[in-house]
């Protein structure tokens, strides 16, 4: 029941900001990207709950947590099972530099990043622009990557039908609201809601491992509760923010014990206050962690570009 209490209460809001944004084009398009924020933020809080289902936490039973997540995926335009694959590896290996590259931002060492040639360090700055990895990145991710699952070719069809299967309700769903409203009012008013959305995500995502006194280790040194709690952050928004975010910002209690929901992640914090300044980070603290790109093995910190040009950090 409570499940479905919190289900209720991201959906029928967002609908109801939808059906605003539309009669808001007749009077002016600011108004509409105005109402587009609110949007995004219940768009951003049923993939966190689309999160939950994935973890098996969300309901009691597994069919009713896959079929919930199946369908908010196609709103938020992400195939269910295969989401819930690359994030389970996740969680798998949080932590571990022998298992990177699956379901988490890619993150060199100071010594990797200089074995690299020219091209790669450029491509790898890049990828680590703000305005790329928050900007073109979840725009990518979501409306291209998630479309064609390429790169698990080797795992069978599975992943393929999750993606397939997605995008056939994705186009099946679009071409009502098109048929209702039109093509011109249905981009104006979606693609601003999923773009923001998208990004809110990607950041949260982002925030949740990637501080200055994150946890890595090698794999014969890696040991799952201790990357858990080290390597997760305590990300102290304000409550509006808490709600939107479906607590996710508690997210070193998350990955010490997954199948937690969210809306029982504060009774945990409490029941263990300990916990609570661990990792913790202020909006401020994490607006500094975006410059912090390359883990320092020698100090077991991240560290800048300018810190690795300037200090020599991580030579071995």
């Amino acid at each position: 029941m409570r499940g479905l209490y919190e289900i209720a209460v991201s959906v029928m809001p967002m609908a109801l900001l939808w059906l605003l944004m539309w009669r808001s084009l007749h009077i002016h398009y600011a108004m509409t990207l105005l109402l587009a924020l609110p949007a995004a933020g219940f768009l951003l809080r049923l993939f966190l709950i689309q999160h939950d289902c994935g973890h098996g936490a969300f309901f009691r039973g597994r069919r009713a947590n896959d079929w919930v997540g199946r369908c908010i995926g196609v709103l938020t335009l992400s195939p269910y099972n295969l989401w819930r694959r690359g994030h389970a590896t996740h969680h798998a290996g949080t932590g571990n530099l022998d298992r990177r590259g699956t379901g988490d931002v890619d993150t060199l060492t100071v010594c990797e990043f200089r074995k690299l040639g020219f091209w790669g360090q450029l491509r790898y700055r890049l990828y680590r622009n703000p305005a790329v990895m928050f900007g073109l990145g979840p725009a990518w991710l979501f409306f291209l990557r998630y479309r064609l699952p390429l790169g698990h070719m080797r795992e069978g069809w599975r992943p393929w039908a999750s993606a397939i299967g997605t995008n056939c309700a994705i186009a099946l769903v679009s071409t009502g609201l098109i048929l209702l409203v039109g093509l011109q009012a249905f981009l104006l008013i979606q693609l601003p809601i999923t773009l923001i959305a998208a990004s809110a995500g990607v950041w949260l995502f982002y925030v949740q491992h990637q501080f200055e006194q994150t946890h890595w280790s090698k794999d014969t040194d890696w040991a799952f509760h201790e990357a858990a709690l080290l390597g997760s952050s305590h990300y102290a928004l304000p409550g509006v923010l808490r709600w939107f975010t479906a607590n996710i910002g508690m997210h070193h209690i998350h990955h010490l014990c997954s199948n937690i929901p969210f809306y029982r992640l504060s009774a945990a914090l409490e029941a263990r206050p300990e916990l609570a300044d661990i990792n913790r980070l202020t909006v401020r603290e994490s607006l500094r962690s975006v410059r912090l790109v390359l883990w320092d093995e020698a100090a077991g910190r991240l560290i800048s570009f300018r810190e690795a040009r300037v200090s020599g950090g991580g030579r071995r």
